[in-house]
C-alpha cells in the first residue's frame, strides 16, 4: 500500500481520514493543515501519495499539486472537497492530479482507483 501525506485544514477530517485509511492498509506518513506545510512535508517525507484538500487557508489544493507536480519526484496527488464535482470539474481536469474524490465518498479504494 502506498504511504500517504493527508492535506486538509480541519483537524477532524484529518484524524477520521487517518483511521480509515490506516485500517485499509495505508501507510499515513504525515498530516498538514496548509499548502505551505503540504510542499515541505513532501520533500521532508516523501510520501507516494497526497490527499489534498481543494481549500486550504494559504493557497488553494491546485496551486499545492502544481507545486508538487514539478519536484523531481512528484507523489501523486488525488484532491479532494466536499464541493460536488460538478463545481470543480475543469479545474480537476486541467490540474495535475490523478483526480478527485469527494469527501463523502472517499475510502482507500476510491484513491487506489485513482492512482492506479
Amino acid at each position: 500500500m502506498p504511504s500517504v501525506l493527508i492535506v486538509d485544514d480541519h483537524d477532524g477530517f484529518r484524524a477520521v481520514t487517518r483511521t480509515m485509511l490506516e485500517c485499509e492498509g495505508f501507510v499515513v506518513v504525515g498530516e498538514a493543515a496548509d499548502g505551505a506545510r503540504a510542499v515541505e512535508a513532501v520533500g521532508a517525507l516523501a510520501p507516494d501519495l497526497v490527499l489534498l484538500d481543494i481549500h486550504l487557508p494559504d493557497v488553494d489544493g491546485f496551486e499545492v499539486a502544481r507545486q508538487l507536480a514539478a519536484l523531481a519526484h512528484p507523489p501523486g496527488v488525488v484532491l479532494t472537497s466536499s464541493r460536488p464535482i460538478a463545481d470543480l470539474r475543469r479545474r480537476v481536469a486541467a490540474s495535475p492530479a490523478a483526480g478527485f474524490i469527494s469527501k463523502a465518498e472517499l475510502t482507500g479504494s476510491g484513491i487506489l482507483a485513482l492512482v492506479e
